[in-house]
């Protein structure tokens, strides 16, 4: 019986230019955060995002959420409106802030906030409390958010929106580049993003005066004098110039990346189109995801872990859809407004190995394996 290697989920993907942008580094001995290569790769994704936005390159995309709270003045007591389906990390920095996160639901069209449910929510505390401070809406998987609706809504209530692209990097709504569709974005570089700098993230903002505010906090907000004079509380959080130069050889590539998750998709889409309760989600007219992760429904919990369990057993990676925050432990006590979608999202769904460096061997090898069970089942 043949030995294989392990196939995961989302790994890293270089392409070997990124050594000559570290070598700089460190041939210049520039290695600590600021520098050349970080000035660089925020240049870099300016003009990839389409050069009308400011770019700040932090050392996590929880970092840059943290960072846009803080410059929206969110403070202890305050309320922020949140995806529930989504990582922890959108949600935590409202709790680092000494705020409180209102979880609302998803619509079946993208995965991401209902707008129907975020009116309500809206209406609800203003109505029993007081107004949020700011919502975070993401863009789930690489999939783009229904901006127009929520943005809208946004402007109809004037409360901040925070577009968590953290994923979404590639991906477009109507032709404007995700991590741009409103106010403020963030994007994240971590191990298992479509380009990485092994960790990283990056706030993205309209005016240049809020980007430098943005840097003055993430280097502990240091002020101008020969000594160390600190008015205000500061965080380090800046993006080191070795990591950067990773992230300027992989945003070279990008376009390839996202094509060749894109195939991944229309791959495993096409090989399991024979099976009717099998389904994958579609892109609604205008909407370009980049395929971040390959995300497929089964028509029940029972058949999702069987797939994933016999995947396992082969030495592959997938992993059950993001639990809903409302259903996490640490978030238990917190308000939501549901509508059921992503707990069923949740219960049938399955993330697929995504890489842009699974070879058509390793494509065979998961559709083989998943095959075998959807035969048995």
């Amino acid at each position: 019986m043949p030995s294989y290697n392990n196939i995961y989920l989302s790994p890293p993907h270089m392409v070997g230019t990124e050594q000559n942008f570290i070598a700089d580094a460190f041939n210049s001995n520039w290695i600590a955060p600021n520098g050349p290569n970080v000035i660089g790769f925020e240049n870099d994704l300016k003009a990839y995002l389409g050069g009308h936005k400011h770019i700040v390159a932090l050392n996590t995309g929880t970092s840059s959420l943290h960072l846009a709270l803080e410059l929206l003045n969110v403070s202890t007591g305050d309320e922020v409106i949140c995806q529930s389906f989504t990582f922890t990390a959108s949600a935590n920095p409202i709790t680092y802030l000494g705020a409180v996160p209102v979880f609302v639901d998803s619509e079946t069209d993208t995965w991401n906030m209902s707008p129907e449910l975020l009116e309500v929510a809206l209406e609800h505390r203003i109505k029993h409390y007081k107004k949020p401070k700011a919502i975070i809406v993401v863009d789930l998987y690489g999939m783009p958010h229904k901006s127009d609706e929520i943005n809208a809504i946004a402007s109809k209530f004037d409360i901040p929106l925070i577009e968590d692209s953290a994923g979404a990097l590639g991906s477009t709504y109507f032709g404007e580049k995700c991590g741009t569709l409103s106010s403020m974005g963030v994007l994240s570089f971590n191990g298992n993003k479509i380009i990485t700098t092994s960790a990283g993230g990056a706030l993205i903002v309209n005016q240049e005066n809020i980007k430098d505010k943005a840097i003055f906090l993430s280097t502990q907000a240091k002020g101008n004098a020969p000594h160390y004079e600190h008015s205000s509380i500061g965080y380090n959080y800046r993006m080191s110039n070795v990591l950067a130069g990773i992230g300027r050889g992989q945003i070279e590539v990008i376009d390839e990346r996202v094509n060749t998750r894109r195939k991944n998709f229309k791959f495993y889409k096409d090989s399991l189109s024979e099976f009717d309760f099998i389904e994958f989600l579609k892109e609604p007219k205008g909407f370009l995801s980049n395929r971040w992760i390959t995300c497929m429904l089964t028509n029940s919990y029972e058949l999702r872990e069987k797939i994933r369990i016999s995947l396992l057993k082969d030495k592959i990676e997938s992993r059950p859809l993001w639990k809903p925050l409302h259903l996490q432990p640490i978030f238990k006590d917190c308000l939501c407004f549901l509508n059921g979608v992503s707990e069923d999202l949740f219960n049938r769904g399955l993330c697929l190995p995504s890489g842009s460096n699974l070879s058509d061997d390793d494509l065979n090898r998961i559709i083989n394996n998943i095959f075998k069970t959807l035969k048995q089942d």
